[in-house]
């Protein structure tokens, strides 16, 4: 009999499927009140555990106990009414359906009359609680929206239901890192109200930043058990995920000119309404660009115009210095671009496709002519798949859902690779793969780069886009709002760079409200080192120019208030050279979070105003929250 501390308990099991073992002798122990991290590289069996536990899979063999009683589950809706619920990595939500519909969908099979005006309430409660009060309508159809809104509209149907067992698979994989922030908010609050809660993550950031303790499996067996997580370092866990030695993940880039590469494309004032408004950067070849941003912010609406999945409505692209106008993937595809799209199960498998058909499916689109041609790439794919570590014997497998999600990405890459593209993009190429695969793809990200191919990585994951990316694009509400070398951005400047405008509406009243006051110029920045990272100025007097430009990053120098930026006084700095008055209060969320620095510059003949209550009145803002 099991423990009476221990919530649940899984015990030797196993479970084999078409004769390929997925559990070989798995065990899990989870205790109320938890946080217990659920690890493994693709393919560990981890996923198929949790759907073991939740009534969707029947194990072979082997144990469970709940809160002491021997658990045999046969469905989901067994799983649900004894208080376990699972968020799934791939959503399982009705796309005809409304979010409010999908939320509630579980509750349908349940005796009784339901309420819709009780459902509505809740779900604006459970939205709220995710930060989507008003950024998600519960009515809209589940189809039309993002993967990442998708991914929350699941983990607002688990918190719906009221388990005290939740298993997370992969909950923040689409997410940006404000929504991340807000859900680790509700998993502490769900700990704090006793709910046993399973968190799967290939993110080891958030497993040392959130859990309590860490149950790791390979190869379908549990290699370490209920390990305290403190107990760990990241290397030590490196260790008994992938049981060797992986080295430095990400590879550091010091600050380099990239002006000397030619252009491969040109991207300039890009429209493709309503998500994408006005979207510039460009890309030189063996470059790695990251498009960076929250949910929402148009990324990969912008690259599915590039690629001609998504009308155009203005601006113009340039492809290798010719005029790049696709209509069309297949366009796009002979041009020399390839993608690889987010959703990986929806927008690049065949699922009646074996794994070598859809190998060459890239190669479908590029080809012109009768017949298929698939025998001048034998070569070619022999190659491929040894240098992706991808065994040969899975390219006869029936079906690509057979693989697991690492090798799946892998095939998808190794898709473009074969056609050899000028450029390829990738959208969230690392979503839901283990930290062996991604060490693998950041590599053979730096290999194809290095033989001259432009790469575009767009990612939520801003750690990710800093340490592989050599310059990165920032997007919000469907606009470029910087273009900075990743060497001078880190998490922080990132965020708020990406930042909603919208959100960002009551600092932009602010400076308005301080230039209508006072006059002159105000702005908002980070200032860092000797560098000053503009994320917006507001001027009123045509002679008062800062210098600054909303999403530029100059050195002090560069700009016309050098001295107040090194000062940093307390009271109105006057430079040297032009007389200009500056003063600059730094500024911090209630929690502590810093937001930067709120400039106001006069021109020179004009009587400094007090100090000390333009500081007080914009502190006081911010202690209030803004």
């Amino acid at each position: 009999m099991s423990a009476p501390s221990l919530h649940l308990e899984a015990r030797e099991i196993t479970k084999s499927f078409a004769g390929t073992r997925a559990l070989a002798g798995a065990d899990l122990a989870l205790s109320g009140g938890e946080i217990h991290a659920l690890l493994g590289v693709n393919g560990a069996g981890k996923s198929t555990l949790s759907r073991v536990i939740t009534g969707h899979v029947q194990r072979d063999s082997g144990d469970i106990f709940l809160k002491g009683r021997k658990l045999d589950l046969r469905s989901p809706r067994e799983a649900i009414e004894a208080g376990i619920t699972m968020v799934m990595q791939e959503t399982s939500l009705v796309p005809d359906m409304s979010v409010i519909e999908n939320i509630f969908l579980p509750h349908l099979g349940r005796p009784g009359r339901l309420s819709y005006a009780v459902m509505r309430r809740q779900a604006d409660d459970i939205l709220a609680e995710l930060g989507q009060a008003g950024a998600l309508s519960p009515d809209v159809e589940v189809r039309k929206l993002s993967v990442a809104q998708r991914q929350l509209v699941e983990i607002a149907k688990a918190l719906a239901l009221k388990s005290d067992l939740i298993i997370f698979d992969e909950p923040t994989a689409s997410l940006s890192p404000g929504e991340v922030e807000r859900l680790f908010d509700v998993i502490i609050r769900l700990k704090q109200a006793g709910c046993a809660l399973v968190f799967v993550s290939h993110r080891l950031e958030e497993v040392f930043a959130l859990t309590d303790r860490v149950t790791v499996m390979r190869e379908g067996r549990t290699v370490a058990a209920s390990v305290a997580t403190g107990s760990l370092n990241q290397a030590e866990l490196i260790r008994l995920l992938v049981g060797r030695e992986i080295g430095q993940i990400f590879t550091q880039h010091a600050p380099r000119s990239t002006t000397q590469r030619p252009l491969v494309l040109e991207v300039e004032h890009l429209s493709a309404l309503p998500a994408v408004r006005d979207v510039s950067f460009d890309l030189r070849q063996g470059e790695i660009l990251g498009l960076g941003g929250l949910v929402g912010a148009g990324r990969s609406e912008t690259v599915e115009a590039i690629f001609g999945l998504r009308p155009r409505n203005g601006g113009t692209m340039r492809l290798q210095g010719k005029a790049f106008a696709p209509r069309s993937p297949t366009q796009a595809i002979r041009a020399g671009i390839g993608l690889v799209a987010e959703d990986r199960r929806v927008q690049s498998i065949v699922p009646d496709f074996t794994v070598r058909e859809n190998l060459l499916l890239g190669h479908l689109g590029a080809h012109r002519g009768f017949g298929l041609a698939y025998g001048k790439f034998t070569d070619r794919i022999d190659a491929l798949m040894a240098r992706l570590e991808l065994p040969k014997g899975r390219l006869s497998d029936a079906s690509m859902f057979n693989l697991s999600g690492g090798m799946q990405q892998k095939i998808i890459i190794a898709r473009w690779l074969l056609l050899e593209p000028q450029v390829l993009i990738l959208d969230e190429p690392t979503k839901g793969v283990d930290i062996g695969t991604r060490a693998s793809i950041y590599a053979i990200l730096r290999d194809i780069a290095a033989r001259g191919v432009g790469v575009i990585v767009v990612s939520s994951d801003f750690q990710e886009l800093l340490g592989v990316c050599e310059r990165i694009v920032v997007m919000s509400d469907g606009v470029t709002t910087a273009n900075v070398e990743s060497a001078l951005l880190d998490e922080e400047k990132l965020t708020l760079f990406a930042a909603p405008r919208s959100s960002m509406e009551t600092n932009l009243t602010l400076l308005r409200e301080l230039i209508s006051t006072y006059g002159g110029s105000a702005f908002w920045a980070i200032i860092d080192g000797e560098r000053v990272f503009c994320l917006n100025v507001v001027r009123r007097d045509d002679g008062v120019d800062t210098g600054l430009v909303p999403g530029a990053t100059p050195m002090f120098e560069e700009t016309r208030i050098a001295r107040a930026l090194a000062a940093r006084s307390e009271a109105f700095v006057t430079e040297p050279e032009t007389a200009l008055q500056t003063l600059i209060v730094d500024v911090r969320t209630p929690r502590g979070h810093d937001l930067g620095a709120i400039g106001l510059v006069l021109p020179a003949d004009r009587p400094p105003p007090d100090a000390a209550a333009i500081r007080a009145r914009i502190t006081r803002l911010f202690e209030h929250g803004v």
